[in-house]
């Protein structure tokens, strides 16, 4: 993948201890296991917080589709679940639901 990782990107672990290391790794994958977890209505958002884990310090700004497009694209993604999940248990509770026991 162009543009996925360069060497500088990643020179600030040169520097770092054994133990530094590991608090680093342990971070990150606190970071990936709480992605991972999501379930939901959270699986659709926007994931800056996943992205602050990376020491560069950036905020893109994403391409947002157009409502046509977008609405497609969240139709396929729903649809894959279906695909790659097909015994995964299914939820009625709507996004702006607050109770966690409507699932």
């Amino acid at each position: 993948m162009p543009g996925w990782h360069t060497v500088d990107m990643d020179d600030d672990l040169d520097s770092l201890t054994r133990e530094q290391l590991l608090v680093e790794v342990q971070r990150l994958r606190a970071g990936i296991r709480e992605h991972r977890d999501g379930t939901g209505h959270e699986l659709c958002w926007h994931h800056p917080k996943l992205w602050g884990l990376l020491p560069e310090a950036t905020d893109p700004v994403p391409a947002v589709p157009a409502w046509p497009q977008f609405m497609r694209g969240c139709v396929r993604y729903r649809q894959s679940l279906d695909e790659q999940l097909p015994d995964a248990p299914r939820s009625t509770r709507e996004f702006d639901d607050p109770d966690p026991a409507a699932r």
